[in-house]
């Protein structure tokens, strides 16, 4: 994710400021773009806050999964206000970031919600992360992980 976000910031929900290559190094990351407005968003968010929660929070050790929310909030206040009600403790871009625009277009954004699972290149594993999280839970993650070409850093 050294590539993707190299030279950028990210911030948690607490309003901290992240360095991405820390917080992702490893991990296979899923690029989150949403919003508070959009209905389909609010319904899929409480789905992988759990989803989140199961595979980061309450396994031990945690899974090498972070979510990074890419916003389409109008402003940084709605956005603030989405990623406080909403959201996991996860990583978000911020608001003012134009970085955002590059992501859209190098995924290929067209609506939203879109949740891009991606190797630690920035290369797409699946554009399908939330039918895939709808469709196979938490089992999805392993496909994922064989996928991202990091699961040798985890083996005994």
């Amino acid at each position: 994710m050294v590539d993707v976000f190299s030279g950028r910031l990210l911030v948690s929900k607490d309003g901290r400021s992240v360095d991405p290559e820390e917080a992702l190094q490893n991990k296979v990351v899923g690029l989150y773009f949403s919003a508070g407005w959009c209905s389909p968003c609010r319904d899929f968010t409480p789905v992988l806050c759990d989803f989140y929660t199961e595979l980061v929070e309450e396994t031990h050790p945690p899974a090498p999964f972070e979510v990074v929310f890419i916003s389409s909030d109008h402003s940084a206040e709605e956005m603030a206000g989405y990623m406080h009600a909403m959201h996991g403790d996860w990583l978000a871009l911020p608001f003012h970031d134009p970085y955002k625009h590059d992501l859209k277009k190098k995924y290929n954004i067209t609506a939203i919600p879109k949740l891009v699972i991606v190797k630690q290149t920035g290369e797409v594993i699946t554009d399908k992360g939330r039918k895939q999280i709808r469709d196979k839970g938490l089992s999805c993650f392993r496909n994922w992980l064989e996928a991202a070409d990091i699961f040798q850093n985890f083996s005994s």
